[in-house]
């Protein structure tokens, strides 16, 4: 029998450490390689991590609540191999891949925040660009940041221990006072909330963690970005009647054909045509983005919404689309998605008809500067212009609604752009075949 260290893996090109949320199984059961062994939370998604060999779980090293850097280990496995396990003061070839690449990136993301007044390193302590980028929304000071007991490695201070500060400043219970923020729209101190009254019939529920960080991002979106809306209502016949003739012929392949990849597909060949919608703003540039990743909102059981994105998606067919939307969907319901599922999207779209709704005014993912809703299709009367004259005639129309960033979008692009989309669901060629 032989012993093998499972480490935290890497999960993102971004992620540097990730929270242990529960144990999915306990001390002595039996695991099969790739069987899910536990959940880990990051900054960006909750996700369940597979058993890296199979056997029997020994001993687990990290406890639910620990935040574990990548490549460090969190659990030990018992095989039947007869290679013994690597010592934790000599990492595997990919351990040590992992931890280089998290030093990298930790390096990288130090060198993105040098105007940042809190440095890396302070003394014997050393503040990742998570804790720092937490410190400086929180408008909390260096002087501040040294003096929290940090619970990582060697005093560290972790993700939670200055959350848990947080919270305890806003209960009074930090003697520190914050220190003066910068004048910039993500630090000005946000408006107090109105008082909350509460009767005996009232029921009170707990946010849980995702509804906190989608409440946070929708408020620091609408803080940033000047939001302007444009609406367009395309008849979009022709599409409705191909995708129900092709329906069969995507089930046949093990694919439901639903209307999502047929519009971004509308939307990726609109992005082509106007690029200066998939930009990105950083200070006082504008980064227009050479890839076009278009993120797709998706709703959970639980009611909380998440984006996971479609990398490249101009370089992608219908079918192509068709098999990304559908699995991206069926993961995130699952709670499945991995990390960089999550990551570089250029532009989103949000299916809101399929809430019965017509159309709405979508909030924007940070740092994008456009997004989408697709409104319900509704059978309309409408007049229909031939040769021989107009008639009226019922017709498949729906709402397309293009929130912006008027920062950088001004209304002439973000409506040719939204009626470019409308454009070419219209425009849809009733021959196609896949």
């Amino acid at each position: 029998m032989a012993q093998v260290e499972m480490v935290m893996p890497k999960m993102g090109e971004s992620v540097m450490e990730g929270t242990v949320l529960s144990w999915l199984k306990n001390i002595g059961d039996s695991i099969e390689e790739d069987e899910s062994i536990l959940e880990v939370a990051t900054d960006k998604v909750d996700t369940e991590i597979p058993s890296t060999h199979a056997g029997v779980l020994k001993e687990i090293l990290a406890q639910e609540g620990d935040v574990i850097e990548v490549g460090k280990p969190i659990a030990i496995i018992e095989t039947d191999g007869e290679a013994a396990s690597t010592p934790a003061e000599t990492p595997a070839p990919e351990e040590k891949e992992a931890v280089e690449t998290a030093e990298k990136i930790m390096e990288t993301a130090s060198s993105a925040v040098a105007s940042d007044p809190i440095p890396s390193k302070s003394g014997d302590k050393f503040f990742s660009p998570l804790v720092r980028n937490i410190a400086k929304e929180e408008g909390i000071s260096l002087g501040e940041l040294e003096k929290i007991d940090g619970s990582g490695q060697d005093g560290r201070v972790t993700k939670k221990d200055i959350l848990a500060y947080v919270k305890d400043r806003q209960n009074g219970s930090s003697t520190s006072a914050p220190a003066p923020a910068a004048s910039t729209p993500a630090s000005r101190p946000a408006p107090q909330p109105m008082p909350v009254t509460v009767s005996g019939e009232d029921e009170i529920i707990e946010m849980d963690r995702m509804r906190k960080m989608i409440a946070d991002r929708m408020v620091a979106s609408k803080q940033i970005s000047p939001h302007v809306t444009s609406f367009v209502e395309a008849d979009v016949t022709v599409m409705v009647n191909w995708r129900n003739r092709m329906k069969n012929e995507f089930k046949e392949r093990g694919q439901a054909l639903t209307f999502t990849p047929i519009m971004i597909e509308a939307v990726v060949k609109a992005i082509r045509d106007y690029p200066m919608i998939n930009v990105q703003v950083d200070g006082n540039k504008i980064v227009r983005k050479g890839e076009i990743n278009i993120g797709m909102a998706v709703a959970l059981p639980t009611g909380n919404l998440i984006v996971p994105v479609i990398h490249r998606a101009d370089q992608l067919n219908l079918v192509g689309l068709t098999e990304k939307v559908n699995d991206l969907s069926r993961r995130a319901r699952d709670n499945k998605l991995k990390p960089d599922d999550l990551q570089g999207g250029t532009y989103t779209v949000s299916n809101v008809g399929s809430f019965g709704n017509v159309m709405g005014t979508p909030i924007i993912m940070q740092p994008q500067v456009g997004i989408l809703a697709l409104g319900a299709i509704q059978k309309k009367p409408s007049v229909v212009e031939t040769p021989q004259g107009d008639f009226i005639g019922i017709r498949h129309k729906m709402f397309l609604s293009h929130s912006y960033d008027h920062r950088v979008v001004d209304g002439a692009l973000g409506g040719m752009f939204v009626r470019r989309v409308a454009d070419y669901l219209e425009q849809f060629d009733k021959d196609r075949t896949v």
